[in-house]
């Protein structure tokens, strides 16, 4: 083989082995989900809804998801404290989440389970379904991803969420 075609044949090797490299690129960024906290407000609801520690989710084209955290958590918001299992699911869809499961809230010395969120745009707020009752807060307060605690208050660990 002359040392020329040796040139040519290795030059188009390297061609196709950058070729291909670059094709995987653009293959793996296509099957690597966003981020959750970056997901949230294309469906109308700020980054910080979710505490720091979610290590994976499932989203289904109905709007079911699954969220698995690394570990249980407490999150406080003002004087609120609320319980993040390590597997939340729900439905999302735009301004809404449904059929919550996985959060628990602080009331007095009662832990309930959050139920759903709704978005409110004209005002700006979030409606917290707990049960029957509801509680209305600035979407302003979720803005930035919050860190986890792994215990609540002292007054929270009386009872534990079920």
């Amino acid at each position: 083989m002359s040392p020329h075609t040796l040139i040519l044949l290795s030059t188009f090797l390297i061609l196709i082995l950058f070729l291909f490299q670059s094709h995987g690129d653009l293959e793996l960024s296509r099957v690597t989900p966003p981020d959750i906290h970056d997901l949230l407000p294309q469906y109308g609801f700020p980054k910080g809804l979710l505490p720091n520690n979610v290590i994976s989710y499932t989203l289904s084209p109905d709007g079911s998801f699954s969220l698995q955290l690394d570990a249980p958590c407490y999150v406080h918001w003002e004087d609120q404290l609320v319980y993040y299992h390590t597997q939340i699911s729900g439905t999302l869809t735009y301004g809404s989440v449904s059929h919550v499961s996985g959060i628990q809230a602080q009331k007095l010395f009662l832990w309930l389970s959050v139920t759903g969120i709704k978005l409110h745009q004209d005002s700006r707020t979030l409606e917290f379904f707990v049960g029957a009752l509801s509680q209305i807060l600035p979407a302003s307060h979720f803005q930035d991803v919050p860190g986890c605690s792994r215990r609540g208050s002292p007054t929270a660990n009386l009872v534990l969420p079920l």
